[in-house]
């Protein structure tokens, strides 16, 4: 151990009686512990909820989706599809053909987000996962069927079990004009409703159909699709795969994974993230002004001490080490007891969960967390930084006592 090290912890752990230095030190100590460990567990909050949707999303979206630049439709020939079909990297292509709709049950009528799809989709095996009640069956035996999100079960109280009752969507013509004169001015189709998913309240008013009921409701060619969703194979590199299906589809559509479907709400989450993170670095800002006064009051009570040190033959370079090793035990020790509760209390809450929620219908129980190194690195400098940069101050003005 040097000279300053060995001086500094003598200087804290050392001291004969506890003085208001003293306690004061120990003050900034847990001021930097508790700020350390309030943003390495919110950090991991902010990294569970992005964790979380991500899942979510991966619960009903496909890796990959190819939307046109213009308008809400294009002709997927069977060209089209087989090129993108043989590319590196894709496993299913779904053609999709999707837009808004009446939907009308026994007495009771909403409108819904309508999403065709061709039997590929279930292949996906997403919605395994989702399934509240009834069967993942879009076609049987001739037979169309319907599966429908539990907010639109619970707004037409829908019944899987009554297969007599059927769901009727209608949507309008686009060469007619509804009223009361002309009330046959929507295409009408009735299915009976196979089974009931839940994943969370954006997709609580989608009615899944087959391909070919939506392309008759919708008046669409046989061909046309609001937009095609690819999964690709297990390994596959998505930034890869995005730009080779670009490749084939050309300049009049986009290829979008599933994060830029969503940008936005992981733009809104980074933005959150960044600002918690910046309010709870004032707390450890503090705590380290506090270092900063106390190393202060520690220079003026040891002036004398400081003399002899020069008197022995000390350089102002050792007396300015030994406080600016003063303040690193200080704030180290907080930020190292901070970080291991903090850790413990990430890990504690992703193993058992036991702060909940506190809401009935949340889709989890307890609050996601996901602890990640960058973000403890991060703490770790930034406690480094700060600590560094008011220490500097009082062990300069020790440096300079005569």
């Amino acid at each position: 151990m040097n000279l300053p090290t060995w001086i500094a912890r003598r200087y804290f752990f050392s001291r004969k009686k506890r003085s208001f230095i003293s306690w004061l030190s120990i003050l900034s100590m847990l001021g930097v512990g508790v700020g350390t460990m309030a943003l390495v567990v919110v950090l991991s909050v902010f990294n569970g909820m992005d964790e979380l949707n991500r899942q979510i999303f991966k619960t009903f979206e496909a890796d990959m989706t190819v939307l046109p630049k213009q308008g809400k439709r294009f002709m997927a020939s069977p060209e089209l599809l087989t090129r993108l079909h043989q590319t590196a990297g894709v496993n299913l292509l779904t053609a999709v053909v999707q837009d808004n709709a009446l939907a009308r049950y026994a007495n009771g009528e909403t409108v819904v987000r309508l999403k065709g799809v061709d039997d590929s989709y279930l292949q996906r095996k997403q919605l395994d996962s989702a399934l509240l009640e009834g069967k993942l069956r879009l076609r049987d035996r001739g037979v169309n069927y319907a599966i429908v999100a539990d907010g639109v079960r619970n707004d037409l109280s829908i019944s899987v079990v009554d297969i007599l009752t059927p769901l009727e969507i209608l949507y309008p013509q686009s060469d007619q004009s509804f009223s009361v004169l002309n009330p046959n001015a929507f295409n009408r189709e009735s299915l009976t409703v196979s089974g009931v998913f839940f994943i969370e309240s954006k997709y609580d008013n989608f009615v899944l159909v087959p391909a070919t009921v939506a392309r008759t409701l919708f008046g669409y060619n046989p061909n046309e699709a609001t937009s095609l969703e690819i999964q690709l194979k297990p390994g596959t590199d998505e930034n890869a795969a995005k730009q080779a299906l670009q490749d084939v589809v050309g300049d009049k559509l986009i290829v979008q994974s599933r994060d830029d479907l969503n940008i936005d709400l992981y733009r809104t989450i980074r933005i959150e993230k960044l600002l918690v993170a910046i309010t709870l670095s004032f707390i450890i800002l503090v705590a380290s002004i506090n270092i900063f006064f106390t190393l202060s009051m520690l220079v003026i009570e040891k002036k004398e001490d400081i003399r002899i040190l020069y008197a022995l033959g000390a350089t102002t370079g050792l007396v300015r080490r030994i406080f600016l090793t003063e303040g690193a035990i200080i704030a180290l020790t907080g930020a190292f007891t901070g970080l291991v509760i903090g850790v413990f209390i990430c890990l504690a809450q992703e193993q058992y969960g036991f702060i909940g929620m506190g809401t009935v219908s949340s889709i989890i129980d307890a609050y996601p967390v996901r602890l990640d190194s960058s973000d403890i690195i991060m703490t770790a400098v930034l406690v480094i930084v700060v600590t560094f940069l008011t220490s500097w101050f009082p062990a300069q003005r020790a440096a300079n006592v005569k």
